[in-house]
């Protein structure tokens, strides 16, 4: 009599969950489809040379705008201003159907947590806080995406990078204030180090100001940071870009040369000011790849050694011509410091758009972006021009023109 009465209690505390929780389940998703035409990408080499073409492509999400997507996004109110949350987001090619991040189910987000009267703890795959809380004062943060930041997205403002096995907080907003920090476990048995990155930013905004600053620390960035997606593969792949071969171009040559560092740091600071219908922005950004010749990280074919570091500037405006009509223009400068037997190089970018709103949930764009490249790359070669989420040129300029469609649900 006992056990059934237990059995019936128990029954009946279940039952009455959804008098004092309410919980919600939202199906949400981006897609992005467009028509590029790119002045010159690499198609392999020829005779050792770099051999490239214009290209005309349709292209979806994946090297778009938005990023195509499509998620659920969950929260259970539990009492006393705290909730549970989770997030799952999936990324996908709307050309081919296939999943993007490498072939993961939910490459984009996966994780969950607790919203607190303090601030939001989660766990799981995500973005570091510096890519959160400071891309919105970039050109990735504005119309064109991540397809304008900064060449390859070596400081990942253009959110290129999830990060695995994380810990991560972001406080609520205290008289204008946001700090949040993240923690990704190595789970190296025996060397806590390895592996790891950890993150920390603050941003404050007050009326029409906005600024911020972030750092990122990422050890083995080979494996920890740039190797998360589902095709990477271990030390002896380089998970950061490819030197490409005679039937394909290379990937990210700003920084591909530098898979054996030892330690990746990224310091960035940001601001934005609102002036009514004009919006001026600015970020600058210092990154290292520390150690290089760490061949457990990475391979080294360059034979490098010591320190790389890229420095980069940019300023971005954006103007509302109507709340529906958005026009945007930036010019970004990167240079590649000489460091030890490393030759100088140096990146101008600049990037013109508009979008028009159709709809709340719809809108055009067209976008163009040019790149000029000087000097000597990451993979010891005359520098060639790479706008992010493209096939580099083999030349050391490159036109990206694009027109598409955004719609969200």
């Amino acid at each position: 009599m006992r056990k059934f009465t237990l059995a019936v209690s128990a029954l009946a505390g279940i039952t009455a969950l959804p008098a004092h929780a309410q919980s919600s389940v939202t199906l949400y998703g981006l897609i992005d489809q467009g028509f590029n035409y790119t002045s010159n990408v690499q198609t392999g080499r020829s005779g050792g040379a770099l051999v490239g073409k214009h290209q005309y492509a349709m292209s979806d999400g994946a090297t778009g705008i938005g990023g195509s997507r499509w998620g659920l996004r969950g929260a259970e109110d539990i009492g006393g201003g705290y909730k549970a949350v989770f997030t799952l987001e999936n990324g996908f090619n709307i050309n081919t159907g296939g999943l993007a991040q490498g072939g993961l189910m939910f490459g984009r987000q996966a994780f969950v947590g607790m919203d607190t009267p303090l601030g939001l703890v989660t766990v799981g795959r995500q973005y570091t806080v510096v890519s959160d809380m400071l891309a919105s004062f970039s050109e990735a943060g504005e119309v064109p995406g991540h397809m304008g930041a900064n060449p390859d997205d070596f400081d990942d403002l253009g959110h290129s990078i999830r990060v695995n096995n994380t810990i991560k907080f972001r406080s609520a907003d205290f008289a204008g204030v946001t700090v949040g920090g993240l923690y990704s476990l190595g789970g190296v048995a025996g060397s806590p180090g390895r592996n790891q990155v950890w993150s920390l930013a603050a941003t404050y905004k007050a009326g029409a100001f906005g600024a911020g600053v972030g750092y990122v620390n990422a050890r083995d960035p080979n494996l920890s940071f740039f190797g998360t997606n589902g095709n990477a593969g271990g030390s002896t792949v380089n998970n950061m870009g490819a030197a490409g071969s005679a039937t394909t171009g290379q990937t990210n040559p700003v920084y591909a040369g530098f898979a054996s560092a030892s330690t990746y740091q990224i310091l960035i600071a940001g601001a934005k000011y609102y002036f009514g219908a004009l919006t001026l922005g600015g970020t600058y950004t210092h990154a290292s790849f520390d150690g290089l010749g760490n061949t457990t990280a990475g391979p080294n074919p360059q034979r490098y050694t010591g320190t790389a570091v890229l420095n980069n500037g940019e300023v971005n405006a954006t103007y509302a011509f109507t709340p529906a009509f958005l026009v945007n223009a930036a010019y970004s400068y990167t240079r590649k410091a000489s460091v030890g037997s490393f030759g100088e190089a140096s990146y101008q970018q600049g990037t013109l758009s508009a979008a028009y709103l159709l709809s709340k949930r719809t809108r055009l764009y067209a976008l163009a972006i040019y790149q000029k490249a000087s000097g000597t790359d990451s993979l010891g070669q005359p520098a060639v021009a790479s706008i992010t989420q493209l096939t580099a040129s083999s030349t050391d300029h490159q036109l990206l023109v694009r027109l598409g469609i955004v719609h969200t649900f």
